[in-house]
Order: structure tokens, then C-alpha cells, then sequence
């Protein structure tokens, strides 16, 4: 109660000194350059020999880079397998951890879907300042069982943030998401990637989107013939995802090799 207390408090009085830096040129000149600062700082991490540099903003992102190696171990390890010079595609990029880290790792030539406003930025400073630009390619739209226009769901507008999903209001556990911003956007599935935008077929995939992983698998039919494994994160809780990702794979000559909650790896 008091942390909250005193979080309170300094909210209050930051907002208070903003407000009058605000009311003067000088004040206004002293925020924009902090903010500038805030924005393009960065933190430098090496993982097995591989050095990277990722902006860190605000404490979120500074979490998630200062966690690299430990927060996923495994999904590291899965692209530490990958064949050199292959197609991944990495569905639910974020700010572009595993994207950069399996075209710099594996050489490989990733597909980074990505539908966030607030993340993509992140995701092109990301790529650009570890001089991958010709490797990762932007996918600004998101993914899911076929093409059509509907609402982009956001639990929240950090930068940096999950927990948002595409047609669905939903939680990565099926419960309802208590939505704090949301647009109207189109998406399309895989096999639509392939067949109306040409994408090359991929080799990997990661799918991490908080809660229609298995819409997405849905709408892979003929995408997942060329396939050699598969990246998904699966909710226990959430019984409908779990069998359908199970049904989608099997069907597609998967099988189950890693099973672990959230992800799970597949092969053939």
C-alpha cells in the first residue's frame, strides 16, 4: 500500500514540474532533449561469442534485453539448430530479439511479422543499428486463419508491450482481454503470404501472438509443407488452443518434440 503511496505521489509531482518546464521555452527546449536521450538509449549484450545493441527506452524493454539468455533459453537453443542460410519467419517479432539473433546466428532470412504501432519502431531501430537490414524484412500486419479487416485488440500502448491480438478479444490464457486501445487493420494468413504476396516459404517458424496461435495455424495448410519445425507458444489453460495447434500440426506431419508451457517445438 505504501509503494503504491508514494508511486502516487512522485506521479503527481512529476507531472507537476512538466507541466511548468512546459510554460517556458527553456523548459520545453531541457524535456525534448530528454526525451531524445530516453529514446535512443541502448544496451550492448553478447550471447555464445555474438555481440548485439538494442534500444532500451523504458524499463520493459530494458527487462527484456537484459533477460536475452535467460528469459527463453530454449528458443535460443531451437535456433541455434536451424540450417545456415534458411527462410524464418517470426510471427509476434516485437522489438526483433529473435529476429536479429537467427540472422546473425543462422544466417537466415527472416520474415518479421510485427503488427504493433508501438513496437515497430522499436523493431527497425533494432535491425538497423545491428546492421541487419538486408536480412530482416518488416512484416507490418498481423496474422491469422484469412484475409480480411478487423480489429487490432491492445492491452496495452507500451513500447515494447504484448498481450494484444488480432480479430479476437482474447488473453493468451482464452479469457476475455480488458482492451486499452485498439484499431482496425487487415490481416491474412500464411498460406495467403505465399500465394498473393510472394513471400518465399519459410524453413522456421516462431509463432508467439498471445492467443491465436492456432488461428494462424488454421490458415497454413500449404505453408507448413515446408517446414522443418516449429516454434509455438501454447497456454494449458486454454484447451481449445492447445488441441487445435495439436490437430493443425499432427495433420501436418508434425510431431511433438519439446512439450513445455508456454512453447512447445515441433518437428517432422
Amino acid at each position: 500500500m505504501m509503494k503504491k503511496i508514494i508511486k502516487y505521489i512522485i506521479k503527481i509531482f512529476i507531472k507537476a514540474i512538466i507541466s511548468f518546464l512546459s510554460s517556458i521555452n527553456s523548459g520545453r527546449y531541457f524535456i525534448d532533449e530528454l526525451i531524445k536521450n530516453i529514446l535512443t538509449k541502448k544496451k550492448i549484450i553478447e550471447h555464445k561469442e555474438l555481440k548485439f545493441n538494442f534500444h532500451v527506452p523504458n524499463r520493459l524493454n530494458y527487462f527484456r534485453v537484459n533477460t536475452f539468455s535467460t528469459k527463453e533459453p530454449e528458443t535460443l537453443n531451437w535456433i541455434d539448430t536451424f540450417a545456415k542460410q534458411n527462410v524464418f519467419w517470426d510471427i509476434g517479432a516485437n522489438i526483433g530479439l529473435y529476429s536479429c539473433y537467427a540472422a546473425r546466428r543462422a544466417n537466415s532470412k527472416v520474415y518479421a511479422f510485427e503488427p504493433s504501432v508501438f513496437n515497430l519502431e522499436l523493431l527497425a531501430k533494432n535491425i538497423y543499428i545491428n546492421l541487419l537490414t538486408d536480412k530482416i524484412i518488416i512484416i507490418p500486419f498481423p496474422l491469422s486463419d484469412n484475409l480480411d479487416i478487423k480489429t487490432f485488440y491492445m492491452s496495452s500502448t507500451e513500447k515494447g508491450g504484448a498481450l494484444s491480438t488480432f480479430g479476437k478479444k482474447i488473453m493468451y490464457d482464452g479469457t476475455s482481454m480488458l482492451n486499452i486501445f485498439k484499431y482496425k487493420t487487415f490481416g491474412m494468413s500464411m498460406d495467403d503470404c505465399i500465394k498473393l504476396l510472394n513471400f518465399e516459404k519459410p524453413n522456421y517458424i516462431k509463432i508467439d501472438v498471445d492467443g491465436i496461435e492456432h488461428l494462424i495455424l488454421k490458415g497454413s495448410t500449404d505453408t507448413l509443407k515446408s517446414v522443418k519445425s516449429i516454434l509455438v507458444e501454447v497456454n494449458k489453460n486454454f484447451d481449445k488452443q492447445s488441441k487445435d495447434i495439436e490437430k493443425y500440426l499432427t495433420e501436418s506431419g508434425f510431431k511433438l518434440e519439446q512439450k513445455g508451457y508456454p512453447n512447445q517445438i515441433w518437428k517432422r
